[in-house]
């Protein structure tokens, strides 16, 4: 792919486009995603089929965790690890995660068009289980 803006060409070693095949399939059945690392953050931009399982209660002891939903929905569990109050979060929703808080139990809501869950999840600092 050879991205343009205003037919000047921007492709460098700071930009990334959206590109299907840049996302890799992960070992949970129904889930892609594509990590990009900086020194200090990183972004992992999740597309999850509607209605794939596999989301457990964990928690990041060693980085802040923010979710940004893009599109379809996320019904899933915050806070203490034995809490059972669900929240659902929709397109433009944001939910954050400081270390050592419990997150997950996720229930994954495909959008109409595509059947997909997109997350932008940013992670402070990068993770290294990549």
């Amino acid at each position: 792919m050879n991205p343009n803006v205003n037919g000047v060409n921007i492709a460098n070693q700071y930009c990334y486009f959206f590109e299907d095949n840049e996302f890799k399939t992960t070992d949970r059945d129904g889930f892609r995603r594509r990590v990009i690392t900086g020194d200090g953050l990183q972004l992992w931009f999740w597309r999850i089929r509607g209605g794939s399982t596999g989301s457990f209660m964990h928690h990041h002891t060693d980085n802040e965790q923010l979710g940004i939903i893009v599109r379809g929905k996320l019904d899933f569990r915050i806070g203490d690890k034995d809490m059972t109050e669900r929240v659902v979060l929709g397109p433009g929703e944001i939910y954050l995660a400081p270390k050592s808080v419990w997150h997950g139990d996720s229930v994954f809501i495909g959008d109409d068009e595509l059947n997909e869950v997109w997350i932008l999840d940013v992670f402070a600092p990068p993770r290294t289980d990549v």
